[in-house]
C-alpha cells in the first residue's frame, strides 16, 4: 500500500507541543509539506485558501473544538470530501460515534505512535 507523501497535510491542535510532535511523526512517516493551525478558526482560513490532501485535528481546543471543525469541513461544498483524522484522549464512545456520524474519516486516541498514525492515514488516504 502505498501512500501520497506530497499531498499537504494540515495539523490542527492548541497545544504547540502536540502540533511539533505530530509534525515529527509525519515527518517520520515521510510526509514533506506539514502545515499547522492552533485551532478551528485558523484551520478553517488556510483550509480556504489552500487545497490541503489531509486533516488531522485534535478534538478538544478553544474556541471552535474539532469537532465544530469537522462539521464545518463536511457542510462546505469544497471541502466537504477532505480526509480528516480525530486525534483526542478521550476514547468515549458517544465521540467516535458523534464524530463518525459528522464524516470523519478515522480516530486517533492518544498515545500513538508513527506507525499508528501511519495505519490510520493509509486507511483513509491509502492507493
Amino acid at each position: 500500500m502505498s501512500l501520497d507523501l506530497s499531498i499537504p497535510v494540515l495539523v490542527v491542535d492548541d497545544y504547540q507541543t502536540m502540533i511539533r510532535i505530530l509534525r515529527n511523526l509525519l515527518k517520520q512517516i515521510g510526509f514533506t509539506d506539514v502545515d499547522d493551525a492552533s485551532d478551528g478558526q485558523a484551520a478553517l482560513e488556510k483550509l480556504r485558501n489552500r487545497k490541503y490532501g489531509l486533516v488531522i485535528s485534535d478534538w478538544n481546543m478553544a474556541p471552535m473544538t474539532g469537532f465544530e471543525l469537522l462539521q464545518h469541513v463536511r457542510a462546505d461544498a469544497e471541502l466537504s470530501a477532505l480526509p480528516f483524522i480525530m486525534v483526542t484522549a478521550e476514547a468515549k464512545t458517544e465521540n467516535v460515534v458523534a464524530a463518525k456520524q459528522a464524516g470523519v474519516n478515522n480516530y486517533i486516541v492518544k498515545p500513538f505512535n508513527a506507525e499508528t498514525l501511519r495505519s490510520k492515514i493509509s486507511a483513509v488516504i491509502g492507493a
